[in-house]
């Protein structure tokens, strides 16, 4: 009983930032730093209405855009990275202990380190001010985390069933098509899972590489509600950030089956 009330009490700390942005985003501006309670002593539902239209565009544009670049982020993850990891799980190529070598040396390279090469190389293509930096490289299996994954989901399925499938006349492709994705959805799911909500709250770069209002995704827009003279509309955007948080919410608590079933499954504690 006192392990229970124990874990309620630290969910409830872990919990309680958001809990109080969801109160303070029906607080007027005047009351959300004066009020410190979960409990708002006067309800204004103008926080949403005006937060939604407070930017030079409505929020829906920017959830739109956002929307567009995770679409693309996550076929691309789920393409790229299921054929690599098919590569290095069934396959048998020169230098492929090398290579996944280097893949998972990848993984350590922060996001700083390239970002600078691929914004030259964006900007000679005239990619920057549009989702390509943001989707192409998701085509290239950019994210070595989600091939890893998939390679020790794929090596835990039996090879007897590549075999069979050899035998009766399948080539690499219609085993990789029609055995190895349906039996690793699971696997595929915390792939789409992370993609969705690294890829929602990705604000470098995104920031990087989008500069015009037009352009700019949800993470952008949000802050461009803060301004730096302490004028700040924090009640809008306090009203706009649960509205954000909704996406992520949703892809959660129905993927969430998978995504534990994924992440069980391929060795990662």
């Amino acid at each position: 009983m006192l392990k229970h009330a124990g874990l309620i009490a630290f969910g409830f700390v872990m919990l309680y930032p958001l809990l109080w942005m969801v109160a303070s985003s029906f607080k007027p501006n005047a009351l959300i730093f004066r009020e410190p309670g979960l409990i708002p002593t006067d309800i204004d539902l103008s926080n949403y209405t005006d937060g939604w239209n407070a930017l030079l565009h409505p929020f829906s544009h920017y959830l739109i855009n956002s929307a567009i670049v995770v679409l693309g982020s996550l076929l691309g993850n789920l393409l790229s990275c299921s054929l690599a990891a098919y590569a290095f799980a069934r396959l048998e190529f020169r230098g492929k202990r090398l290579w996944f070598a280097v893949m998972l040396m990848s993984i350590m390279l922060p996001i700083h380190v390239v970002i600078v090469p691929q914004y030259v190389l964006f900007s000679q293509l005239e990619w920057i001010n549009t989702f390509l930096p943001l989707i192409v490289p998701k085509l290239l299996a950019t994210d070595a985390f989600f091939i890893f994954l998939m390679v020790q989901f794929f090596r835990g399925i039996p090879r007897e069933l590549d075999e069979a499938a050899t035998i009766d006349g399948a080539n690499h492709l219609r085993i990789y098509l029609q055995i190895m994705l349906p039996l690793s959805l699971p696997a595929l799911a915390t792939t789409a899972i992370f993609t969705f909500i690294w890829t929602w709250n990705d604000f470098f770069s995104q920031l990087i590489f989008l500069t015009r209002p037009e352009m700019y995704t949800v993470p952008i827009a949000l802050r461009t509600f803060v301004d730096s003279t302490g004028e700040s509309s924090w009640g809008s955007l306090f009203a706009m950030s649960i509205v954000s948080l909704i996406p992520v919410f949703i892809a959660f608590l129905f993927g969430q089956k998978y995504l534990v079933k994924g992440i069980a499954t391929t060795g990662i504690k």
